[in-house]
């Protein structure tokens, strides 16, 4: 695949990152960072002021680095902002960094020499991925410490994974047949002055996101089923007088699900409506969806676009310092999809109870094979009200926060990967609630009768069972959760 810092698609993100697909980049691409630079050097030769070039950095702007001291001051920067703390991020995560950052650099407004972005691309493509500590960033000036790790494996420094191991990064360049570069002016500021690694975060937990919703309808038309639901109000007028297209998708979709079902009622025969909880699945996956679409346009945005401070606009032959390192787009961005995801896990929940609640529905007691001796499903409930609950608070928006850094000079951020983290981790738990109402609709199922479910519902029903066997006397279920929980995450890069 061939990177041009233009238009890169989740497509082709998803073949990178999932697939191994190898990455160059175009010609044109190549001839822009050859501009870029070329405006660099003449600015160094020229002993022109420009920031982080020539001078410190934030709050130390104002001074000015002699020319024998503009490599010193590269590497310095890198070494100085790799402060990054906690648990590292998943490989993947440095993986979509990686080609994220590459792909930034490709837009030829950085300055960097064409061998640093050869170096960049060749871990990308040998799988050499840095070893990121996933706390630390502010989200401006962009995600600072967790791109300086990332750039240390770069200059022979810091830790990177290779072929399975963690090894230091001087290792895995040589492991590779790689060898380390020495940093030129401007090129430390270039590679960690932008915000990849919250929107690597974001461009994963939208992909698996993407996945799940489409995983909430599929497995909330089974549970509309085993609970003798009313189709009427996924009816297409019902929604073509409120026209929200997401809405209206998932309404048919719903339709489509349980077409041919012996369980699912009409208007009145059993009773007048539904609750809530399955009465309005499409206006709740709808809204789900709508917010779905626009974290996937910022997020595009945010892929082809260049976060440096200077830029380089060769064609003028100037440097400019402005903003773009701002992460506050995409923290917006992340706030509005956990929030989303947490809602898709919060009905679902909601319908867990439906499904295990004597009171509510006239299936046996917590779906027990043998009710008072055996408790069946009654504490995987709580485990799901546990998992949205633990939502609730990691929903609250990071982007309402921030905090004055570099002496001040840096006195509005966006906390950016912090809300992209708290996405992330919202969908991890999503998962596991969506999991939890799978395996309690596929043993209602077995209650029913599953000879009487749509056949779509029915091959959803069996792909459970592939993974989960039905409850026929109390076991540990913890397992059982995990295991489905992991196939669909798997699913969500096996279906790219």
């Amino acid at each position: 695949m061939k990177l041009n810092g233009q238009d890169l698609t989740m497509e082709q993100a998803k073949r990178v990152l999932y697939h191994g697909e190898k990455v160059e980049l175009t010609d044109d691409a190549w001839a822009r960072v050859a501009e870029s630079r070329r405006v660099v050097e003449q600015y160094v030769a020229d002993q022109k002021v420009i920031y982080g070039v020539t001078t410190g950095f934030g709050k130390m702007s104002d001074v000015v680095i002699p020319s024998e001291s503009l490599e010193q001051l590269q590497l310095n920067l890198i070494r100085s902002h790799a402060v990054g703390v906690g648990e590292p991020f998943d490989e993947i995560v440095s993986r979509a960094m990686l080609l994220l950052r590459a792909n930034a650099l490709a837009k030829g407004y950085s300055g960097i020499r064409r061998e640093t972005l050869e170096l960049l691309l060749a871990c990308l493509n040998h799988r050499i991925h840095p070893v990121i500590p996933s706390q630390g960033s502010l989200g401006a000036s962009g995600d600072l410490a967790p791109l300086s790790h990332l750039a240390l494996v770069l200059v022979g420094e810091g830790e990177a994974y290779y072929k399975g191991k963690r090894m230091s990064g001087k290792a895995a360049l040589a492991a590779a047949g790689l060898k380390p570069i020495r940093l030129a002016a401007k090129e430390g500021l270039a590679l960690i002055n932008g915000t990849q690694a919250m929107t690597a975060v974001g461009l994963l937990a939208y992909l698996e996101a993407v996945y799940l919703a489409e995983i909430a309808d599929l497995t909330a038309s089974m549970t509309l089923e085993v609970l003798r639901g009313i189709v009427d109000a996924f009816s297409p007028q019902v929604h073509e007088v409120r026209p929200y297209a997401e809405q209206q998708e998932v309404a048919e979709k719903i339709l489509d699900y349980v077409a041919g079902s012996q369980l699912v009622t009409k208007q009145g025969e059993l009773r007048v409506q539904d609750a809530y909880s399955l009465r309005c699945i499409p206006q709740v996956h709808g809204a789900v969806r709508q917010v779905l679409a626009y974290v996937k346009e910022k997020l595009l945005i945010e892929m082809n676009a260049a976060t440096d401070n200077p830029l380089i606009f060769s064609d003028l032959d100037q440097a400019i310092s402005g903003g773009n390192f701002h992460g506050q787009p995409i923290a917006f961005a992340m706030d509005f999809l956990g929030i989303a995801l947490a809602e898709l896990a919060n009905i679902s929940e909601r319908r867990i109870e439906r499904l295990v609640n004597p009171q509510l529905n006239d299936l046996p007691p917590f779906l027990s094979p043998n009710p008072g001796l055996q408790s069946g499903l009654m504490i995987s409930q709580y485990t799901a009200a546990s998992l949205v609950s633990e939502n609730k608070s990691l929903a609250h928006p990071a982007s309402v926060d921030s905090i004055p850094s570099s002496a001040n000079q840096e006195d509005h951020v966006s906390m950016g990967t912090i809300a992209a983290r708290h996405a992330y981790r919202i969908i991890q738990n999503c998962r596991r609630v969506l999991a939890i109402e799978a395996i309690c609709a596929a043993q209602a199922a077995d209650i029913r009768g599953v000879n009487k479910l749509a056949p779509k519902t029915f091959s959803w029903y069996k792909q459970i069972r592939a993974l989960v066997p039905k409850l026929v006397h109390d076991r540990v279920l913890s397992a059982d959760i995990e295991r489905l929980s992991a196939w669909m995450k798997k699913e969500a890069y096996q279906g790219f």
